[in-house]
């Protein structure tokens, strides 16, 4: 039974040496707040379609806009 128990002994300590190199993995909230820059470029376009009589009175009363 000698043998058996220096095996059985060998095999516990192995297995605590690998379960104490076995990686750690943990979840933490940064200490700071996360900031996100977007930079956004918007262009419109606007195309007006009117009748000739409307834009000539917005030609002569061209102070409205």
């Amino acid at each position: 039974m000698q043998p058996n128990m220096t095996l059985l002994a060998g095999l516990l300590m192995s297995s605590s040496l690998l379960i104490g190199c076995s990686p750690k993995v943990q979840v933490a909230v940064p200490n700071e707040p996360i900031n996100i820059n977007l930079n956004v470029k918007i262009e419109h376009k606007i195309l007006i379609k009117v009748d000739r009589e409307i834009d000539g009175l917005l030609n002569d009363k061209s102070d409205l806009f």
